[in-house]
């Protein structure tokens, strides 16, 4: 596909998300790999920096939403609904269900080992994708397009929360964004037989350690794995 076929291509995808750029350039730059550009002899912008920005503006969208639809539900049970929501599996939904992949422009090299498919790579042009509508219209505009966009998925958020403990959720998380596991240890007990407190840290795959204490292991464990969703999300 040419540059030109490729420009006039994008009105599909602004007109199937409802939104139409002021600056089209953002929308370009927000579905341009940066292998695209490392092969290209154009001086042209890449997603990353948008990405970037995306990630934090669907992060405080659905911090917003959750809050606002699910009044009686703790923080850590807000923390595991979101960490399921801006997930990489999730997001690189989204971005199928609007087509996402038939725009991106990547590099051959990265179009030969099946790239448009790669969830990561999808997620990640998703989240910039919202940081370019976020810098062309502003927060509204891109909570807009969120809502339209994620309107299936609240029926099964709040199964899917109930269903699955901390220590769960986090490795789901951590296999998807280190491909491994995270590891825990007791570090120490303290107090009478019949009044015990466990203290055990987790550790995630890029070496970030968390602490936490419970009455049992079992507890000391889960609210350090909440700890690290938190962190994560």
């Amino acid at each position: 596909m040419t540059t030109d076929n490729w420009h006039n291509e994008l009105k599909g995808l602004e007109k199937q998300v409802g939104y139409e750029f002021r600056n089209p350039r953002l929308l370009q730059a927000a579905l341009t790999h940066s292998s695209y550009v490392n092969e290209s002899d154009q001086a042209v912008a890449h997603n990353e920096r948008l990405e970037f920005l995306g990630d934090s503006v669907v992060g405080l969208f659905f911090s917003k939403e959750l809050f606002n639809r699910f009044s009686a539900c703790r923080e850590g049970e807000l923390t595991h609904m979101r960490a399921g929501l801006v997930s990489g599996v999730a997001l690189a939904e989204r971005a199928r269900e609007i087509g996402l992949d038939r725009y991106l422009r990547l590099g051959k090299g990265e179009e030969g080992q099946g790239g448009r498919q790669r969830l990561t790579l999808l997620a990640n042009a998703f989240e910039a994708f919202i940081g370019a509508v976020f810098l062309d219209g502003g927060f509204e505009a891109a909570q807009k397009v969120l809502e339209d966009i994620s309107e299936s998925v609240w029926d099964g958020v709040r199964y899917n929360e109930r269903s699955k403990d901390n220590k769960s959720l986090l490795q789901e998380l951590t296999q998807q964004r280190f491909k491994t596991r995270p590891e825990y240890n007791l570090l120490a007990t303290h107090g009478p037989e019949h009044k015990k407190c466990f203290e055990v840290s987790v550790t995630l795959p890029d070496g970030t350690t968390l602490t936490a204490q419970g009455s049992t292991l079992k507890q000391a464990e889960q609210i350090a794995a909440g700890k690290a969703l938190e962190l994560l999300a």
